[in-house]
């Protein structure tokens, strides 16, 4: 059973939270907190395996109270703005959730806490020009990168996004050892390989060809390596 705090300064967040976790099993609310000086008060006194946390709180901010725990709980943050992910990925949080909150995404986000692990302490973003403006990316967040001619694919857990660039401009810029060329016109992350054969990857339920002269090299590497990427790179 995993105890759960929910820090929201949001009410109907914390109502939608306290439900999702009674509906779920394994979890159980330990308590409840509306900003970041409560919530930290909170934990000095008690513990949580798994805290709900809001990154714009009052008082103190979600991600100033993590940097102040000397010890954290494992981290799964709420917020409005997608790119407050980036900072919450740094800070080795499980997982975000995009306020308004659903139980389907919920649930993604819960299943993590059985593939917990020490993780490094930063991971550099890649960033992408999108529509004039430019996109910050984990490489953790990245399931797998398609060429389309003058243009890139990327395709990662909340959506793909494309931009103006090559394929092997990209794969230059990915931290070595987590991704494979599998094909002429696609890289993959290769932690999210579910299964493969002599013509396909199956990268999160998706079917990528296999180049015939990459054939022998994707073979090799997955069978000796897959097991090896660390567990920051969720399967």
């Amino acid at each position: 059973m995993h105890s759960c705090l929910i820090i929201d300064a949001d009410p109907s967040a914390r109502e939608a939270l306290r439900q999702y976790i009674g509906q779920t099993p394994l979890l159980t609310a330990a308590g409840e907190c509306s900003d970041g000086l409560e919530a930290f008060q909170w934990l000095r006194r008690h513990q949580a395996d798994v805290v709900f946390l809001d990154v714009h709180l009052p008082l103190l901010s979600g991600t100033d109270l993590i940097r102040s725990l000397p010890e954290p709980p494992a981290v799964i943050f709420t917020t409005t703005c997608r790119e407050s992910a980036v900072e919450a990925f740094e800070l080795r949080a499980l997982d975000y959730l995009l306020k308004p909150l659903s139980f389907e995404r919920f649930l993604r986000a819960v299943a993590r806490l059985g593939m917990a692990s020490p993780a490094p302490e930063y991971e550099e973003a890649l960033h992408f020009r999108v529509n004039r403006r430019m996109v910050r990316v984990l490489p953790s967040r990245i399931q797998f990168i398609e060429s389309l001619k003058d243009y890139v694919r990327v395709m990662t857990d909340d959506g793909p996004i494309i931009t103006k660039q090559t394929l092997q401009s990209v794969e230059a810029r990915l931290p070595p050892g987590h991704f494979l060329r599998i094909h002429r016109s696609f890289l993959v992350s290769s932690a999210r390989v579910g299964g493969f054969s002599a013509a396909y990857v199956d990268v999160q339920g998706r079917q990528l060809p296999i180049g015939k002269l990459y054939k022998h090299d994707v073979e090799r590497t997955l069978r000796t390596r897959i097991s090896a990427v660390p567990s920051r790179y969720p399967a």
